[in-house]
């Protein structure tokens, strides 16, 4: 009931966040669209009846609209704000001069440049504000070495002892236990390889990670991999120059797409359930933690979620930015536009799958938060 109760709560912050990240998004198609001689006609915050805005020197119509779920940037020639029709009428009267100026008309390469922009400065702004919170804040860091463990755990029975160093899993090199709790977290069903320094020696485990639920603040609940270390508790803060700091984040960044990428495939083959599949209200919820954590908190999750963004528009779904992408992919390998009706198609049914996944997620939100048991309490008073 507490967590139904705080849902209002969760809007300011979660529209502050998506705001910024939508702009972030469109502003990279924008500024790409410009670079390639591309007339911009609207560039608009969210969908649906406009609020307010202005008309710029260039005819670009800047806005913010009634519905802040998202946003687009429309392009001359173009049928509609998503660019996934072409205004056939206003083509076909179109002078030479304005032919320069239609999306329509620039080569292939730099239409799926212009697409390619929105996620990919997506991943820029993420580098950007966490190589710059890193400089300032530092970075969480504890050493990557056995400090407890859980009797009869994985590990203990794998072999581990303590002071052990882990210095790879599955071959890939780590340096902290932070990253280590991500990669056997993110784990399911999978024997990992651990490389371990004891003393003067170095020795290779394997072990397979148990399966935890655990429920966090608001009721939303994970399942994630446990093998029973313990961190040996000297956690610090990493100073980083601005240049380390950089490579710092790529890394991280480079961590966390493996991890999303890798827990959507584990849904897809049922090692992880779909029901962790969140939707906006859960982003709300952890939007509203995160900035009553404080600004720089905000920001950070801010860098999190433009992650997830950029991955996410890159999926070959049509309707996405992928999805475009790959339209012009075919493009370029036949050399003629692929035909209308298999484009309108792959857009319809683009739309229905991105909608219905949306739905899905707002209802695992809701039912985790037991909103219907709470109305099905108040319908049976």
């Amino acid at each position: 009931m507490e967590s139904l109760l705080m849902i209002p709560r969760y809007a300011i912050p979660f529209l502050l966040v998506l705001s910024v990240l939508v702009f972030v998004h469109e502003m990279g198609h924008y500024l790409v669209a410009r670079l390639c001689g591309v007339r911009v006609e609207a560039f608009s915050i969210g969908f649906g009846k406009k609020l307010f805005g202005f008309t710029d020197k260039h005819g670009t119509n800047w806005k913010i609209c009634m519905i802040p779920l998202g946003g687009y940037v429309q392009m001359f020639g173009d049928a509609d704000p998503t660019s996934s029709k072409v205004s056939v009428d206003e083509i076909q009267v179109m002078s030479p001069e304005q032919r320069k100026e239609a999306f329509f008309f620039k080569p292939v390469w730099q239409r799926a440049l212009i697409v390619f922009a929105g996620p990919a400065i997506n991943f820029l702004y993420a580098l950007v504000v966490m190589s710059i919170l890193f400089a300032v804040q530092g970075q969480i860091y504890a050493p990557a070495e056995v400090g407890g463990l859980v009797e009869d755990g994985p590990a203990a029975k794998a072999g581990f002892e303590l002071g052990d160093k882990v210095l790879s899993i599955n071959g890939v090199p780590l340096e902290s236990f932070q990253e280590l709790q991500r990669q056997v977290g993110i784990n399911l069903g999978t024997e990992m390889v651990f490389q371990v320094q004891r003393k003067d020696q170095q020795l290779t485990l394997k072990t397979m990670p148990g399966v935890l639920e655990q429920e966090d603040n608001f009721g939303f609940k994970h399942r994630v991999g446990r093998i029973g270390v313990m961190s040996v508790g000297n956690t610090a803060i990493k100073k980083h120059t601005p240049g380390s700091a950089v490579i710092a984040a790529a890394e991280d960044m480079w961590s966390m797409t493996l991890a999303t990428l890798r827990a959507m495939g584990q849904m897809i083959t049922g090692v992880r359930s779909t029901d962790e599949l969140g939707g906006v209200i859960r982003i709300g919820a952890y939007a509203k933690e995160f900035s009553d954590a404080g600004a720089l908190s905000l920001l950070m999750f801010s860098a999190l979620i433009s992650i997830n963004l950029g991955l996410i528009n890159l999926f070959p779904i049509p309707l996405l930015d992928g999805g475009h992408l790959l339209f012009y992919f075919y493009e370029a390998i036949a050399g003629r536009p692929m035909p209308e009706k298999l484009r309108m198609a792959g857009l319809k049914l683009g739309y229905i799958l991105v909608v219905t996944l949306m739905i899905y997620a707002t209802f695992n939100d809701l039912l985790q938060l037991k909103v219907f048991d709470f109305i099905a309490a108040k319908l049976g008073s």
